[in-house]
């Protein structure tokens, strides 16, 4: 069975119904990007991303990996064995996609003491140009 694709305008992520806007969301959600990272190391069983992928819960680790493999970025492979032994990897679209969002992941890592900085002096520029209190 194949699937049709309708040959609309092609893909514009500025614009407001383009598609490609929600594998963005995905692909760039907090905990998408963690999960995509985490799989490029390696193939992992759920239990080992959860405890890999800091404060994520239960329900928004499963509800992500659902996402991302109905995207076609995530295989999961579940073996008929008890207890249930389920595996997940990347496709090689999720690959790709992985390797996009892990060097950003890095730049934001290299980055957080200049943007600290700048918030910093954001923050105070805002404080100085507030209106005194009590105002006038």
């Amino acid at each position: 069975m194949s699937v049709r694709v309708d040959e609309g305008p092609a893909p514009d992520v500025n614009r407001e119904l383009c598609p490609s806007r929600a594998i963005l969301e995905h692909v760039t959600s907090r905990w998408g990007v963690l999960v995509l990272a985490l799989l490029l190391e390696r193939t992992h069983r759920f239990s080992e991303l959860r405890r890999g992928i800091g404060g994520v819960t239960e329900k928004m680790l499963a509800q992500t990996l659902r996402t991302l493999e109905r995207d076609g970025l995530v295989h999961r492979e579940a073996w008929p064995v008890i207890p249930p032994r389920v595996e997940y990897s990347l496709t090689p679209l999720g690959r790709q996609a992985a390797a996009q969002v892990w060097e950003l992941a890095r730049w934001t890592e290299r980055s957080v003491a200049e943007v600290e900085a700048a918030r910093a002096a954001y923050d105070e520029e805002k404080l100085r140009q507030a209106p005194p209190a009590g105002g006038a």
